[in-house]
């Protein structure tokens, strides 16, 4: 069974600027807005490469996903919750595993994502966004390689 949202729980993000936050985030464009009923859903489930984008997103807790055998055994239920972890800006993810015979395994992971729209472009890159786009380097490279500033190359 395919990630999907649970109708139930889904206020497609209402009070958000931008919909649902779901169709927002997803990388392969599967998650739509169905305006009839006003809930998102995965408009093409068998595409849906399941990085849990959406899931660590979801404000409402509404996106079911489906667990791998490397993850859980068949027929286990999971499902995610925010939640806040000490000395980490946006909490974390405190999964929820539920097996076929009703024991339960609880396990949290800390998110690296941000708010919604907090994300500051080149945020501590030392690279001039403008004057450097005419170079080689990546962004960030400075800071990956722990210098100031890159080397170029000398002049002939």
């Amino acid at each position: 069974m395919p990630t999907f949202v649970d109708p139930n729980k889904c206020t497609a993000c209402a009070g958000e600027h931008r919909g649902p936050l779901c169709v927002y985030i997803c990388p392969n464009d599967l998650m739509a807005l169905d305006t009839g009923v006003n809930k998102g859903f995965n408009q093409e489930p068998d595409l849906c490469s399941e990085c849990y984008a959406c899931v660590k997103l979801c404000p409402e807790e509404a996106i079911n996903v489906r667990g791998y055998a490397d993850f859980v055994p068949l027929g286990a239920i999971v499902q995610p919750h925010r939640t806040e972890v000490e000395g980490i800006e946006n909490g974390g993810l405190h999964w929820e595993v539920i097996f076929r015979d009703g024991r339960r395994f609880d396990f949290t992971y800390q998110s690296r994502t941000r708010t919604a729209g907090s994300v500051v472009p080149y945020e501590g890159f030392t690279e001039n966004r403008n004057t450097d786009l005419g170079n080689q380097s990546l962004a960030g490279d400075s800071n990956w390689l722990g210098v100031d500033k890159l080397p170029v190359p000398a002049s002939r």
